[in-house]
């Protein structure tokens, strides 16, 4: 990519601002800059637009965006042929990513592969290495010639080297014909290293087109030149069936920037240690927070809705307790165990209970009352209607309506009974009847009279009315004996019986 090839040139961040930035990045590429996109927002926009792309939650304008390898990537390994190091750059500066692409060595016993990067003055760290790659289980063939090995390189989308797999290639080749001979052209080439490079994108895919041609031109090339070649040579033997197979092998890997597996776990179990302590913390706290809004709560109450359900003496010797627990929370309470603190909030509810039951009783005793003495009204209006012969009630026993007659009676006495006494009875002190007494009286009423009251009357079956048998007019079309006369249409011709009929006198 040349200077000339560049249309425009967008500038993006906060420092772009500064006007020597901007008039660098202009004489650099000879063209005026442009900032029509938010300088603080475009990269976190561009983000977002990443992710959107990313994710298949979401649908979004299809865009071309080619991330970069920004610095260069190597590789290096120990030759046995040339008893050394080699090395090869693998992805060089600026190379499209995600890329992968497929190295193929010639191995008789596993090996290591040591990636890193290529320039280290560019990197902002002094160490360059990136990982160790150990290719095991690599076997030699059966004639014991090395192995084909394939090992795929990979960098992710997030600019990530890894060596993703490799495999083994086994040659097995059939004893029905003759062997060639081998030559020392193998030999040579037995540290050759060949790159088969896999493009992931369409457009790198079609950039990638006319090189394949090229590459396949040359190849056919070459094959044309061996056929020339081949026909001024004297017949070699038959070559032996080759069949080929795969055989994954496994990758140790060893990064030189990962954390070891017992450091590793450390940090989690002191993870662990911490969420736990923040957990006993927060309930800690809690605890606290409870005793504090307890305190204000009840001196708050004790002048107001529950002055009239407690003692002068109480609330005084109550709200005494209450002002020292707050000086206690503050001073010596400040700190303590979370235990301490349920202790303490225990200790104040078994003054401050009974007066919350005194007011919820009152609030919720009147209406049981009232539900209960509805429901004796109700009862004693069907004893009423049975005695005045209403043909609502009038198929009740007699028997049943007394026995509903005698449990209301009894009920609305154990209700006058109680609520004088509870009227009678100071709002400061417990009360005599509960709420809940009430409840169960009415569903035990219920329970007795409801199944009388609510009896259906029994259903009257009327009389059937006998339907008498039809008779038929006349045969039906096709039934009969034939032995019935028709009626002889107008204008036919008399019949053999008609004729037969003896013939009326006429006076």
């Amino acid at each position: 990519l040349k200077k000339e090839d560049i249309y425009a040139v967008e500038i993006v961040g906060g420092t772009t601002r500064i006007p020597a930035v901007k008039e660098k990045i202009s004489k650099f590429f000879g063209k005026e800059v442009s900032t029509t996109l938010n300088a603080d927002e475009a990269v976190a926009r561009g983000c977002a637009l990443q992710c959107a792309i990313l994710s298949p939650a979401f649908k979004v304008r299809e865009f071309s965006i080619t991330d970069l390898i920004p610095y260069p990537i190597s590789l290096r390994w120990n030759s046995p042929a040339e008893e050394g190091l080699c090395d090869c750059e693998v992805f060089p500066k600026n190379h499209p990513a995600p890329f992968s692409k497929v190295l193929t060595f010639y191995r008789k016993e596993p090996f290591t592969l040591e990636a890193y990067y290529s320039s280290p003055k560019e990197l902002p760290y002094p160490d360059p290495a990136i990982a160790h790659f150990l290719v095991q289980k690599v076997t030699p063939q059966t004639d014991g010639s090395s192995s084909k090995v394939k090992v795929k390189v990979r960098v992710n989308i997030h600019g990530i080297f890894s060596v993703s797999s490799a495999s083994l290639v086994e040659v097995h080749k059939s004893d029905e014909n003759e062997e060639p001979m081998e030559t020392d052209q193998h030999a040579k080439e037995e540290e050759k290293m060949q790159v088969d490079e896999e493009q992931q994108k369409a457009e790198e895919q079609q950039q990638s087109q006319p090189e394949n041609k090229a590459e396949s031109e040359e190849m056919e090339t070459c094959q044309a030149d061996s056929k020339d070649k081949k026909v001024d040579q004297p017949p070699q033997a038959k070559k032996a069936k080759v069949k080929t197979t795969t055989v994954d092998l496994p990758i140790e890997n060893q990064l030189v920037w990962q954390i070891g597996k017992d450091m590793l776990n450390l940090f989690i179990e002191n993870e662990g240690k911490m969420i736990m302590q923040d957990k006993l913390e927060k309930e800690r706290n809690d605890a606290k927070n409870a005793v504090e809004e307890y305190v204000y709560e009840m001196r708050d109450k004790l002048c107001g809705v529950y002055e009239k359900f407690v003692s002068e003496d109480d609330r005084n010797s109550f709200t005494l307790k209450l002002e020292d627990t707050e000086i206690w929370l503050y001073e010596d309470g400040e700190d303590q165990p979370k235990q301490i603190y349920i202790d303490k909030l225990a200790e104040l509810k078994t003054l401050g209970q009974p007066i919350q039951a005194r007011f919820q009783e009152s609030e919720e005793r009147p209406k049981a009352f009232e539900d209960l003495g509805k429901q004796i009204q109700q009862y004693m209006k069907a004893v009423h209607a049975f005695k005045a012969k209403d043909e609502l009630y009038e198929h009740l026993d007699e028997a049943d309506v007394a026995k509903v007659e005698k449990s209301t009676n009894e009920a609305m006495e154990w209700m006058n009974n109680n609520l004088n006494l509870q009227n009678k009875r100071s709002l400061t002190l417990d009360p005599v009847i509960k709420a809940k007494d009430i409840q169960a009286k009415a569903k035990e009423l219920a329970n007795i009279c409801n199944p009388i009251v609510n009896k259906p009357k029994p259903k009257v079956e009327l009389p059937k009315e006998e339907q008498k048998p039809t008779e038929p007019n006349g045969p039906l079309d096709g039934q009969g004996d034939g032995s019935g006369t028709q009626p002889r249409e107008h204008g036919s011709a008399p019949t053999a019986t008609d004729k037969k009929l003896p013939e009326m006198d006429i006076d």
